[in-house]
């Protein structure tokens, strides 16, 4: 890629010993799951990061972000996540994960090229590890497996970042196929894929640049209590992937959820339904069923909003125009388009699946979300893309 060549040679004055890309991704089903050990459905999109990395002959680190024109300086032998450091962290992390595992390492000069941000939440910040992941282990041809370059990744977000390690991120930005999609399970720490063959679709990633506003804190309803009544729920059938699925009869239900309070008990049959909403979407893919697929996203979004009150006025309004987008009332069973808030927590970002015909129509719409909200949102046509890979000349 000769912009980013150009611009790492410009800081530094040498070119680049490796370069890598990684793609961004955005959860369609499953995200908020991750701790009652469920199942998440992920997407890798064409809107990549960038990272070209040149060894140099001492322990000091110097990145460079390009479009932010901004630049930050550390040390191997003193390793520290700094807050001032932002996006620097994620590239410290890595290489945090790998001395830390006890994996020899140099200094280096970096250079991150991103036209999306990582503020945007399209999985950039996941994207920059990622590839910084594959870069540190090319350059200095580090003999690590696929499990270690995962322990890497889990190390630095965990004893350096201090965050959780979600393995559907670290999945879907490594080891995406392009025209497919990758399912996490979470029970079993593995991951499938998916094949996405719906033809005459496009796929709109929408940052809507609303506020963030916390109704109500997520980490609330991570409890090992919650986790042991969800795990009495659920019932063992082969026939099923994974190997269960939750129980759906209701009096048993609530029998055993009888002690939790109606907000608590709501919020867990959410996450119940949204293991059953990436069975039903996987069966939808695998069958090339788009008005399953589109029906069980939707029915995905209305679950999140009305039992996890995980959306706003403005998405819901961008959510209406999707459903008007045909008209024919005759096909609200068999809808043509779907789609859904998306985002670990409370974003602001949402994705839609229309059909290319209505692009136009579409985008009309979303002028006049700017003009009646007042927000300009960022919009992405985006199409299943391949994990981190090296970029050669």
């Amino acid at each position: 890629m000769k912009a980013l060549n150009d611009a790492h040679f410009s800081e530094y004055g040498v070119k680049p010993d490796v370069v890598v890309k990684a793609p961004g991704r955005f959860h369609l089903i499953g995200e908020h799951s991750w701790f009652f050990k469920d199942k998440t459905l992920s997407m890798a999109v064409d809107i990549p990061v960038y990272i070209a990395i040149t060894k140099r002959d001492d322990s000091v680190l110097r990145f460079y972000f390009h479009q932010l024109n901004d630049r930050k300086r550390a040390n191997i032998s003193s390793l520290k996540l700094k807050k001032e450091d932002r996006w620097a962290n994620a590239v410290k992390s890595v290489i945090y994960g790998y001395v830390s595992g006890g994996f020899e390492v140099e200094g280096m000069d970096i250079t991150i090229y991103s036209e999306i941000l990582p503020s945007s939440g399209f999985g950039i910040t996941t994207a920059i590890k990622a590839a910084s992941v594959v870069a540190v282990k090319e350059l200095f041809s580090i003999p690590c497996t696929e499990v270690q370059m995962l322990q890497v990744l889990e190390r630095g977000n965990k004893r350096f970042l201090k965050i959780n390690n979600f393995l559907a991120d670290n999945y879907s930005a490594l080891f995406s196929k392009k025209d497919s999609l990758i399912i996490t399970d979470y029970s079993h720490n593995s991951w499938d894929y998916i094949p996405y063959m719906f033809e005459g679709k496009k796929i709109f990633l929408i940052d809507t640049k609303v506020p963030r506003v916390s109704v109500w804190n997520e980490d609330t309803l991570f409890e090992p209590e919650y986790a042991l009544i969800l795990g009495d729920l659920r019932e063992r059938k082969h026939s099923v992937y994974g190997g269960w699925q939750y129980i759906t009869n209701v009096t048993d239900i609530n029998e055993v959820m009888v002690e939790l309070s109606e907000d608590i008990r709501r919020k867990l049959r959410c996450i119940m339904s949204e293991h059953g909403n990436v069975l039903d979407a996987k069966d939808a893919l695998e069958k090339k069923d788009f008005f399953k697929f589109a029906r069980t996203i939707n029915h995905s979004h209305e679950s999140l909003r009305d039992m996890y009150n995980l959306s706003c006025p403005e998405i819901e309004w961008i959510f209406k125009r999707i459903s008007e987008l045909e008209p024919n009332l005759e096909l609200l069973t068999n809808p043509v388009s779907c789609g859904r808030i998306t985002g670990k927590g409370f974003g602001r970002c949402l994705y839609a699946v229309i059909r290319e015909s209505d692009e136009e129509k579409f985008r009309s719409q979303l002028v006049q979300f700017e003009k009646i909200f007042g927000y300009h949102p960022e919009i992405h046509v985006v199409q299943p893309a391949d994990g981190a890979s090296l970029v050669k000349d």
